[in-house]
Formats: C-alpha cells, structure tokens, sequence
C-alpha cells in the first residue's frame, strides 16, 4: 500500500487513547512523516482524579516513542474556553442542552489544530475518529460518510466540517472495526493498547454532572409539575435537567396525583418540558408519553458538509448521538435554518443538540435543535 501512496507531512492529534495511536502507526505503515501534537484545552482542577491531561500527554509521549515520531504539547485552552466553554455555559444557561464535543471539533480540533499542523508546513492532518472521507469525482466535493464500524461512527460530531477542513483531514480508523484497531495496537505493542476508551467531555471527566455544573451556573429552584399541572415536587435549576432525563429527579417512587389504582400509577418519571418564563420543570409518566414524543423538528445555525443545503428531500436524521437513523422530509426554510418531518415519532427531541442529516452513509450536515 504504501507503494501507491504518495508521502505526505501529516500531523496527528495524539490523544492518549488508542484510536489516534493506532492513527498515527498506520499512516507512518504508508510512508507518510507523522507528527504527533497534543491538545491540552483544559486547564482548570486539570490534576483533579476526573481529568487529568498530564496522564494522556504521558501516554501519547509513551506512543510516539514506539512508533518513533516527534510529539509537540500545544496548549489550546484560551482557544477552548472562548470559542467552545463560554458557549456551553451560554446554552444550558437559556435551558438547552448542548453538545460542546460537535462545537470542540468545528472550533479547536479541525480549526486552531488544523491552522497550526499548517504552520507546521503539514499537508494533512489525521485523528483517531471513526469516520470517512471521499471525494466525489462528480460533484466535485469532499463527502464526509460514515465510519465502518457502525457501533463507533463519529460522523454525527463532524457533521460540522466545511470542505476545506475534509480536503486536508484523514481519518485511517474510520476504515476498520474497533476490535481491528485493538488488535493492531496489541499486535505492535502499543502502551496503551487496552486503554479504556474515554467517556464525556475532559473538563467534566467522570464527576457528577450537576456538581460540575453547580461551579458556574447558579441554582434557581421551582416546582416540577406533572401533565395534569400538579406540583410534585422541586427542582433545584432549569439547567441541570434535560429532556428524557430520568435519574436525579428526586420524585423517584412519587405516585401521580389522581393516578388510578393499580398498574402504571408508579411508572418511572421523565423530563418532558423546561418552561423558562415560569422557572417549571413538566415530568410525565411512562417512556412512551405524547410529550415525550415529536413528529418534526426546527433547527437553525445550519452547517453543511457540501456548503449549501441538500436538495433531497428524503433523507434520514439523528437527533442524538447512537440514535438509530430515521426517516425524514427535509424542508430547507431559510439559508441557516430548516425542519424535519418523521415518519415515525421521536423520542425526547432536545433543544441544543444537533439534528445530523443523512443520504444513505454520507452525513450532509445539520443544525441546532430550537424545538
């Protein structure tokens, strides 16, 4: 293979976990000069038990050092906190829920990162993410398609990436299975081959969300109401809840008022609604509840993967990440926004998270959920 391959300077984001090592060996197998650079955008309670960046740089180090290339530790926190935290603590403020991992990737990975491997005179640059990129002879665009493992793609966290940031992105692992990439990793005796993958974002790490949350957002209690408009109970924030939310409700074993006797009177709750202007939380019993259930969407802050929205209208969607595509009518209504029609409803839509559009594996792009 790397015979056909024409040697390029690519910069790798070396995480410390084992996808963006097993990057880096593959595309030095091809004969490209490989760079590692560490991004460390996070700097508060940094040597905390719930994140600690100085345990990954010593990975990625560990890495580098085995497949034989130079690392680089570029701070990007100043970047991360004004274009990706201040965002976030924006969003949960005005009660959405956002997803500050798709607005990393736009702002820091495939902007700050990408404009400082050029500086490196680099010619591409590579991380560990489960997708693919292809460019379509015909259109003449950077497709951006989903990675092959369909129990990793990470196309909904990219779905942000314009065609210039594709056209220098590679993304190697987005060709193989996970179970491909352990073995890989085992196989060359990578340091961190067994790494457990991480989970959640790094400033918030494995801690107690709302505890995290609690720091910068002050507590402003109100009732929770339920369907019938009975107060059940208090609630210590808009802001720490989320739509579908079913732990740390505190009304756990709560009977509905006026619930009939006998089955279903102690069903499970559910965050149905957050009415801002009246500082209410609306639960509702039962998974399958009409509140909890939407057949359309509005999105707006439109980004698309071509530069310009698709013009089928058949087309499939997620709502969430690990969400199973659904079928949809897609109805562009302004150049930023659009909305979606299902077939089938959908489960607990949440303003703040990113409705991903698809045509079979290619992501074309999406928006923020507004309701």
């Amino acid at each position: 293979m790397s015979g056909t391959v024409k040697r390029q300077r690519v910069v790798v984001g070396l995480s410390g976990g084992v996808d963006s090592a097993v990057t880096a060996w593959l595309l030095k197998q091809q004969g490209h000069e490989v760079i590692g650079i560490f991004m460390k955008n996070w700097e508060d309670d940094d040597d905390s038990d719930y994140c600690s960046s100085n345990i990954d740089f010593v990975d990625a180090a560990a890495v580098a050092d085995v497949i034989g290339i130079e690392i680089e530790h570029v701070n990007f926190a100043a970047d991360y906190k004004d274009r990706v935290f201040a965002e976030f603590l924006r969003e949960y403020s005005n009660g959405r829920t956002p997803n500050p991992d798709i607005l990393c990737n736009a702002e820091i990975k495939f902007k700050a990162f990408l404009d400082h491997a050029m500086r490196l005179g680099a010619e591409k640059i590579a991380t560990g993410h489960y997708a693919r990129v292809r460019f379509n002879a015909n259109t003449g665009c950077h497709e951006l398609r989903k990675g092959l493992d369909p129990a990793k793609d990470q196309s909904y966290f990219l779905h942000r990436l314009n065609q210039k940031q594709l056209a220098n992105t590679l993304f190697p692992v987005g060709e193989l299975l996970k179970t491909e990439v352990r073995r890989i990793a085992l196989e060359i005796g990578l340091p961190n081959a067994r790494k457990k993958d991480s989970t959640g974002i790094c400033f918030i790490g494995e801690r107690p969300f709302r505890e995290f949350l609690n720091r910068f957002i002050a507590k402003e209690p109100g009732p929770i109401k339920n369907d019938k408009g009975h107060t059940i109970g208090e609630h210590v924030g808009l802001s720490f809840y989320t739509l579908g939310q079913r732990q740390g409700l505190g009304i756990g074993g709560l009977k509905a008022k006026g619930a009939p006797r006998g089955g279903g009177d102690h069903a499970p709750w559910f965050v149905a609604r957050k009415d801002m202007a009246n500082n209410t939380l609306w639960v509702v019993q039962g998974h399958d509840h009409p509140w909890l259930l939407s057949n359309e969407l509005t999105a707006q802050d439109a980004s698309w993967v071509a530069g310009q929205a698709p013009t089928a209208t058949a087309l499939a969607a997620k709502t969430r990440y690990r969400q199973t595509d659904a079928a949809c009518t897609f109805l562009s209504t302004a150049p930023d926004s659009f909305s979606l029609g299902f077939a089938q409803p959908q489960w607990a839509v949440t303003p703040g998270q990113s409705a991903v559009l698809y045509d079979g594996d290619i992501c074309l792009g999406g928006g923020i959920i507004t309701g």
